[in-house]
């Protein structure tokens, strides 16, 4: 049962919720510089970034938005 006597509880916080906003910014940013330039395959080719989203969209089963058909 979640309520005690001063009422109901807190979930904990756990993770990056429960980590100062500064440390979980340092965290972000070493984490988008981690991959070299010269590395980021989809970053110097646009056409196999193109493919591959085709690909990935292909292979999805229609999980995506669709048109809506509301009149």
């Amino acid at each position: 049962m979640d309520d005690t006597k001063d009422g109901p509880r807190k979930p904990a916080r756990r993770g990056f919720a429960a980590m100062d906003p500064e440390r979980r910014r340092e965290i972000a940013r070493r984490g988008g510089a981690s991959v070299p330039g010269e590395k980021r395959s989809f970053a110097q080719n646009r056409d196999l970034a193109a493919n591959a989203g085709r690909k990935g969209g292909a292979a999805s089963r229609g999980g995506g938005r669709r048109p809506s058909t509301a009149s």
